[in-house]
């Protein structure tokens, strides 16, 4: 278990509050029908916003890489729940860069007549599963955030900019529920090195 103590500076923030208004906007200004983009303005604007997301969602990848998962912590964190939380956050990246390529794929198939067919529906489904699969690994990530501000580890201040008068609770209920976690986590690492010996 290590401490993280620190802080994600202003450029980490940025990407991470506008990258959700972006990712809302996104949800918002989708397409229903793919006979929409028919309208050639709309299917450039939808290229052109699927790259924008793409390239934002990159740029943020390589730039959080730099960061520790649980940046902030004052508390120790067991490995095996920052492997599960690198997990969910690649997961993360993974769907958010699936949306746009698939996108794009989508667009490329259309502007050649290509609307319907298996191909083409292969396509709509992988963009629907990635969209369906973000929207589960966003509220993970959020509960998870929630649950870290409630046990007062310091994770949430260092990237939300309010409610942020973190302390370690004092809650025995919260305490006990911490303790229980922590002791499920080393176990699983002791039963994973016992595996590697």
């Amino acid at each position: 278990m290590s401490r993280m103590e620190g802080d994600h500076k202003l450029p980490a923030k940025v990407f991470h509050w506008g990258f959700i208004l972006l990712y809302v906007y996104g949800i918002f200004k989708q397409i229903d029908d793919i006979s929409e983009l028919e309208n050639s303005r709309l299917l450039i604007f939808e290229v052109f916003f699927a790259i924008l997301f793409l390239i934002i969602v990159m740029m943020r990848y390589f730039y959080m890489q730099q960061f520790e998962t649980f940046l902030g912590a004052h508390e120790p964190v067991p490995l095996v729940h920052k492997y599960i939380a690198k997990i969910i956050h690649k997961s993360m990246y993974f769907c958010l860069a699936l949306l746009p390529v698939t996108g794009l794929l989508i667009a490329a198939m259309f502007t050649q007549g290509i609307t319907d067919g298996p191909i083409q529906d292969s396509i709509l489904d992988l963009h629907g599963f990635s969209a369906d699969l973000s929207y589960i690994l966003i509220a993970i990530h959020i509960g998870a955030a929630l649950y870290s501000r409630i046990k007062g580890e310091g994770v949430w201040s260092s990237m939300v900019p309010l409610w942020n008068e973190e302390i370690p609770s004092t809650n025995t209920k919260i305490i006990k529920l911490i303790t229980l976690e922590n002791e499920f986590f080393n176990r699983v690492e002791n039963f994973i090195s016992s595996l590697k010996k």
